[in-house]
């Protein structure tokens, strides 16, 4: 047995990730690491107890590669959004706890409609679209990614969901940049939600997110905007009039966002949303207008 206890070893692996900070909150990654490794949920570690010299290996190598800046998601092979768990790894976005406001504003815009139409563009993993369709059962959820290797992902979320009971997304590879994407539901969603690539081309970022994840899933062009500015000019065709867009825009964009929504002439109601971790601009919500 390796001397000291599996509470000791998770002390030194806080240490470690303090020391690069390359990890946000190093105590609950360090527990949900060890909790990978022993096949149990964190309330269940045996925190007295002695781990064996392979698993100790094993978890000090992860910790080793979260220090250095990859994703927890890719370590672990999953990630939860809203309750609901996806299947994440190299090659797909992995989705924020952030973002969970965003999904609880779009579960809040149709919770008065027995059958809402909703759509999820650039849907990555499908977290997104899959949690809503969680959710809100009486749904029926688009989803729209345009890259291959992240389609994968999605189409394995999906079908696990499906087989737990929830309504099957409907996935589409498209392109938010092409009007004809999704055209035949012009005029008739409830709700479209979105969170494209959002930094600037030059923004330094950790390397969580400039080097591990994809870059087209975190760089919007030289000011950030290039997708959003389709993402709107989308949402304006799918939405019915009274319909809601929740975008995600990050930081960066707690002014431009909403700026853009302003200016497009074809929304109302445009609001500006901070998360509830650090308080930061997170996401826009507007309403279609009249035509």
């Amino acid at each position: 047995m390796v001397a000291g206890t599996l509470k000791a070893h998770i002390e030194d692996a806080v240490e470690v990730m303090q020391r690069t900070g390359a990890v946000m909150v190093p105590r609950g990654e360090a527990e949900v690491l060890a909790a990978h490794v022993f096949g149990v949920p964190v309330a269940e570690l045996a925190l007295d107890g002695e781990p064996d010299e392979e698993s100790l290996a094993r978890y000090r190598a992860l910790v080793h590669r979260r220090s250095e800046g990859v994703p927890l998601g890719y370590l672990t092979g999953s990630a939860s959004l809203s309750g609901v768990e996806v299947e994440v790894g190299p090659g797909v976005f992995v989705p924020l706890i952030v973002s969970e406001a965003v999904v609880a504003a779009g579960l809040g815009a149709i919770a008065e409609l027995p059958a809402p139409l909703v759509v999820d563009l650039c849907a990555g993993s499908g977290a997104f679209a899959l949690a809503v369709a969680h959710h809100a059962p009486g749904a029926t959820v688009h989803a729209v990614e345009h890259d291959p290797d992240a389609l994968a992902y999605a189409r394995r979320n999906r079908a696990r969901r499906a087989a737990l009971g929830d309504r099957p997304v409907e996935l589409h590879q498209g392109d938010v940049t092409l009007p004809a994407t999704l055209a035949e539901l012009n005029g008739t969603v409830d709700l479209v939600l979105s969170s494209p690539p959002y930094q600037p081309q030059e923004a330094a970022v950790p390397d969580e997110f400039g080097v591990h994840q994809p870059r087209e899933a975190v760089f919007g062009g030289p000011d950030g905007l290039h997708v959003t500015r389709h993402v709107v000019e989308a949402a304006a065709r799918l939405l019915r009039p009274g319909g809601t867009l929740v975008l995600e825009h990050g930081h960066q964009h707690g002014e431009t966002v909403p700026a853009l929504l302003r200016a497009d002439g074809r929304f109302t109601d445009v609001s500006e949303h901070p998360d509830a971790y650090m308080g930061y601009p997170l996401y826009a919500l507007a309403r279609r207008a009249a035509p």
